[in-house]
């Protein structure tokens, strides 16, 4: 049995540090879209922050909503704060709380410098994060985790973070909104694969939009996201 790791490594372990680069990408593509215009670089820090807060909040959301229904009993993969029982379900919900605050104030600070219109989007971006596992009908287990993957984490963090440069969003970007998004649900499908057995077993094994598309085998889902993403 691999010893526990220490209590500031199980926080950073379940932090997936991995995903975070499904976070910075868009933000980074976003912001490179307005050359030969110049960066401004203060929006896009903080459109970086509420990106990488968001992505942590959600990580942590998700192992709390699983780890008091049980899903990641039976689960492989990264560490979990919950499951393991190291640290109590309560701590690791306020961690996921603490981090959509992080994403709360550097939105409305980036709101104030843009445009107060942007609250909204981070308020349902907010929303979506905590209802993906969380509350009576998580959406993630409706097979819609997809769907809001290519929202929030294609469209909106690239489109967004466009338009924070100079207030205005170059057509381009939601082609390349599109690129990431895809990108960013291949990553999300890569997890749900490698999930499928011991979701089947819990009985909360409808993350995946290919369960809700019968005549879409599983092992081409992950394929068609990367094809959409390279075209």
């Amino acid at each position: 049995m691999s010893e526990a790791p220490g209590s500031v490594k199980r926080w950073v372990l379940a932090a997936r540090p991995r995903t975070l680069p499904a976070a910075i990408v868009p933000v980074a593509i976003g912001a490179t879209l307005v050359r030969p215009l110049s960066i401004e670089w203060v929006n896009t820090v903080l459109c970086a922050v509420v990106a990488l807060a968001l992505q942590i909040g959600v990580n942590y959301a998700n192992d709390y909503s699983d780890g008091i229904k049980g899903t990641d009993e039976v689960r492989v993969g990264p560490f979990r704060l919950t499951a393991s029982k190291l640290v109590p379900a309560k701590a690791v919900r306020n961690g996921a709380f603490a981090w959509f605050f992080v994403a709360a104030l550097a939105g409305l600070e980036l709101s104030a410098r843009t445009s107060w219109w942007l609250v909204l989007i981070g308020l349902t971006a907010i929303i979506a994060a905590w209802f993906y596992t969380g509350g009576p009908k998580p959406y993630g287990y409706m097979g819609l985790g997809e769907v809001f993957v290519m929202v929030y984490f294609g469209f909106v963090a690239t489109v967004g973070t466009a338009y924070a440069q100079h207030q205005n969003i170059p057509a381009k970007a939601w082609w390349f909104g599109l690129a990431a998004g895809t990108m960013a649900c291949a990553l999300l499908e890569a997890n749900n694969m490698r999930d499928i057995t011991g979701d089947q077993v819990s009985g909360l094994w409808s993350h995946w939009w290919c369960w809700h598309t019968p005549p879409v085998p599983e092992r081409i889902c992950q394929p068609s996201s990367l094809g959409s993403a390279d075209n």
